[in-house]
């Protein structure tokens, strides 16, 4: 099992209710995997991370997913669309504020290699980006996020990747410590014995200093008067099941992110981004059907399903605060590391 905060945290396995999966990450949900790529030249702090739903061809075989908007402080693309068709059809990147246009193109560029006759024969490709604002650790105006970034981190997708400072985590910054990249998930098991599994990777970028709460405790932040006061900068979360959901349940499981992002302290402030989106990789279905038939959940099943949205959330939150490495940003603030606070305590 990947080592996480809950194996070193007094009291965690009374804290949470359901078991993790095997690695106690997104991609525990067979066929998903991550991808990175760090940029730490000159001034920037930055990268790409991509969440990858299946290794087929997304465009022609996409998968259900739905979506939540807590705070609408972002500049995300591709979201409308999902909203209307309830379907992922590229890899999800995610990155910095002002990267989301080349990531955008490069998966454009990536689907129509792949499908010569998008935007011809066929309709256009939508292009999945989502993004948090990296600005007080990245010198984000240097616009170091290349369509060479976007296709690394995609071609470096596997089951097994890092956590912390990494990726698009790279600058990022969460309750006043060095955070970005976190995953955790969770064993869902049905009264007839059947058993699926629900993933969460998170981009953390949020949270005001002092106000971080592990596992209902306060946890105060060093140096944090040369933290922005405020909770703001924003926060993306991907949920992935094997569970056969549709569009609209997974949308109602994206909303409960706004309960594990509440039990970590944080209250969606003004200027903080935060959005949540789910995807199934049960019920691929081609484009080309005519019509299907697929398998869904009933609804008095979904409760389970919802806890573990919301424990997957947290922890991958403090999963990606745990694994995270002090950085120092381009304008000379260090931003501390939770680990380096929280190991004197446990000596």
């Amino acid at each position: 099992m990947n080592f996480s905060i809950r194996s070193v945290a007094q009291d965690a396995d009374g804290w949470w209710d359901l078991p993790t999966g095997f690695a106690n990450t997104i991609a525990d949900v067979p066929g998903v995997a991550v991808g990175h790529t760090t940029c730490l030249h000159g001034a920037a702090r930055t990268g790409v991370t991509t969440v990858i739903p299946h290794n087929g061809d997304l465009f022609r075989y996409p998968v259900p997913a739905g979506f939540a908007v807590l705070n609408g402080f972002g500049k995300s693309a591709g979201l409308l669309q999902l909203a209307e068709l309830g379907r992922i059809e590229t890899p999800i990147l995610l990155t910095n504020t002002f990267g989301v246009a080349a990531c955008t193109t490069a998966l454009i560029r990536r689907a129509i290699e792949q499908n010569p006759e998008i935007g011809r024969s066929r309709a256009t490709v939508n292009p999945l980006v989502l993004e948090c604002n990296d600005g007080r650790v990245n010198d984000i105006q240097a616009l170091a996020v290349t369509e060479a970034m976007a296709n690394d981190a995609i071609s470096a997708a596997s089951p097994e990747f890092a956590q912390g400072t990494v990726g698009a985590g790279t600058g990022m910054r969460t309750f006043g410590f060095a955070g970005g990249i976190g995953s955790a998930s969770r064993r869902v098991a049905l009264p007839s014995g059947r058993e699926h599994v629900l993933g969460a990777l998170v981009l953390s970028n949020f949270g005001r200093p002092g106000d971080l709460r592990l596992l209902g405790k306060r946890v105060d932040t060093p140096e944090a008067g040369r933290c922005d006061p405020d909770d703001k900068g924003s926060v993306i979360v991907v949920y992935a099941t094997d569970a056969p959901l549709d569009s609209r349940q997974l949308t109602r499981l994206s909303r409960r992110a706004g309960a594990a992002l509440g039990r970590l302290g944080s209250y969606w402030g003004d200027q903080s981004g935060d959005i949540a989106l789910a995807f199934s990789t049960a019920n691929l279905l081609s484009i080309d059907s005519e019509v299907v038939t697929i398998e869904r959940l009933g609804e008095a099943r979904l409760d389970p399903f919802l806890c573990a949205a919301v424990e997957a959330a947290e922890e991958a939150v403090l999963n990606g605060l745990w694994h995270a490495e002090s950085l120092t940003g381009y304008d000379g603030l260090r931003l501390p590391a939770l680990r380096d606070q929280l190991l004197p305590r446990m000596t």
